[in-house]
């Protein structure tokens, strides 16, 4: 991938979108396609066709999907199923058909079955059941990453799948209803000590383990895997260490200068009870996190803080 070369960023308004933009363009590439889902639905495949046979992007960062946390994603289980397997198949199909040199495919660690061994190796994949609360997004995921595999096996594609871990970073959503954990920690603390409360009410026991990535760093090892990445199946893409829900909170109280309580809400659901990545073939390969985790939630939320921001 050169410079000059035409680059296509689906979903370039979201959080990991918006991060594979800000890296491409650091590194010098100025011919990005972006388009807003007002401008080009994606879940309709003769828009889709229609803007890669006018357009002939040579590279594809396909970053965007309908994305939520636990309660979004066990509420609208439908949406969050239909609305993946078109985005992500419509893209592909399009991408394979117009001719485009390589397509990164990105997933999620949700993928993984629910009591699968820690950390989670790339061969776990398909090795037992999912978890219920997300299984819709999971189940497209999978499917994306499976046709990837085909038309690589089929047609000798270069589409390659990542599997992110838990993200955080700029532009992430705030909204309580469909926001992930960290986000919504960080706005729950952030409240609470602006409107004076006593006390912080977190989902569940406090006891799963939760890895966490800044958006800037996966958006380096996207471009990394899009220059030196070639190989089938999936790849996974964390920091390879985790922390308790409850060593999170107390971590987000800290930095957001919350001096009350934190009260558990044990009936509402915990999720996945560990969900650790191994990240020892991408190491191996040649990329590494940079970002720590207490340092990058302090720059996010040091960049938000005073702004209105939900």
């Amino acid at each position: 991938m050169t410079h000059n070369d035409t680059v296509y960023v689906a979903g370039h308004r979201g959080m990991v979108g918006s991060a594979i933009v800000r890296r491409l363009k650091k590194a010098g590439y100025e011919s990005l396609l972006t388009r807003t889902s007002a401008e080009l639905d994606l879940r309709r495949q003769d828009a889709v066709e229609a803007f890669f046979r006018e357009n002939q992007p040579q590279y594809v960062f396909l970053a965007a999907a309908k994305v939520g946390g636990i309660l979004a994603n066990n509420t609208l289980r439908a949406d969050f199923l239909y609305d993946n397997l078109l985005i992500e198949a419509n893209i592909i199909k399009a991408a394979a058909d117009a001719g485009v040199e390589k397509l990164l495919f990105l997933g999620s660690s949700c993928i993984y079955p629910k009591m699968a061994p820690q950390p989670l190796k790339e061969e776990y994949l398909l090795t037992g059941p999912l978890e219920y609360t997300n299984e819709p997004y999971a189940i497209a995921k999978i499917a994306g990453i499976r046709l990837c595999d085909a038309f690589r096996a089929q047609y000798g594609h270069n589409f390659i799948s990542a599997m992110p871990t838990n993200l955080y970073g700029p532009n992430d959503n705030y909204d309580l209803q469909g926001s992930h954990v960290l986000p919504a920690l960080i706005r729950k603390f952030h409240e609470a000590r602006k409107s004076g409360q006593q006390s912080v009410t977190v989902w569940g026991t406090g006891t799963p383990k939760r890895e966490f990535l800044h958006v800037d760093d996966l958006a380096d090892a996207c471009l990394w895997l899009m220059l030196h990445w070639n190989e089938p199946g999936i790849i996974n893409v964390g920091v390879g260490e985790d922390i308790s829900i409850a060593h999170l909170a107390e971590m987000v109280k800290n930095i957001t200068g919350f001096e009350g309580d934190i009260v558990y809400d044990t009936s509402k659901p915990d999720g996945t009870p560990r969900k650790l990545m191994d990240v020892s073939k991408l190491q191996e390969a040649g990329w590494k996190a940079s970002i720590g985790l207490e340092e990058g939630i302090r720059a996010v939320y040091d960049g938000l803080k005073n702004e209105s921001w939900y």
